[in-house]
């Protein structure tokens, strides 16, 4: 386990991130508000209506009347603003603090925030194909985090950055071996879940999603794989 906590890497194209704070500030919010976060339990009629359940979506069951909110399809998207407890949303807005700023940098604050959704969609996409008749509700914006550790590694894979290893250690490395060993341990889950009730295919979803729309998303003139500029890494002097 690894919690990013900075990566001293300044932005470029744009002075603020206003999406990246304003996806933070609202996941906060819904939480609090809508799915009453500040209580001892969460609300389950908002996870049951503003989830996305892979039945639901894929049409093999009906949401009971009692619980319906959205159509199917627009849970897919309100999916991601939900979370099942304090860490589960800390944790999210931590790697979301930490590496969103750089690839709304990247790709500018519009094509950042239909970025965002996207691998957030297709993050869901993938859960409910691995498991189209399960009737748990799908939330938290891991999907659409993992898009943003897909596009991060295309765009600073050397780039160096504080994390805390196994939720303790500090350490000081480039992003490729930290991110690089998380995605693996995305991957492997996800191939060993076999049908088990799981969102790591979300993960893996919003990860490949993440990857390659950056490449079409990025503003004109932003390199991939950047190893060297000005004769340093990524910018920064070696360490």
């Amino acid at each position: 386990m690894l919690l990013p906590i900075n990566d001293d890497n300044p932005l470029e194209g744009i002075t603020h991130a206003y999406v990246t704070w304003a996806l933070i500030a609202v996941n906060i919010a819904i939480f609090v508000l809508v799915q009453h976060g500040y209580k001892a339990e969460i609300d389950v009629a908002s996870v049951f209506g503003y989830g996305a359940i892979p039945a639901v979506v894929t049409h093999a069951a009906v949401l009971p009347a009692e619980y319906e909110r959205l159509p199917a399809e627009l849970t897919l998207i309100s999916y991601m603003f939900l979370h099942g407890g304090w860490l589960h949303l800390a944790g999210n807005m931590a790697f979301l603090w930490v590496f969103g700023d750089n690839v709304e940098d990247a790709l500018g604050h519009a094509r950042y925030f239909v970025f965002y959704i996207a691998c957030g969609v297709a993050g869901g996409l993938a859960h409910a194909l691995a498991v189209p008749d399960s009737s748990s509700p799908l939330v938290g914006a891991s999907a659409a985090i993992s898009g943003l550790v897909g596009a991060y590694l295309m765009l600073h894979p050397n780039v160096r950055i504080w994390v805390l290893m196994f939720m303790r250690i500090p350490i000081r490395v480039p992003a490729i071996w930290p991110l690089g060993a998380w995605i693996a341990f995305q991957m492997w889950n996800a191939l060993r879940a076999g049908e088990a009730d799981t969102a790591w295919w979300a993960h893996v979803g919003g990860l490949a999603a993440g990857a390659v729309l950056v490449v079409f998303l990025r503003r004109p003139g932003v390199p991939l794989w950047v190893t060297t500029r000005d004769g340093t890494p990524d910018g920064h002097p070696p360490i």
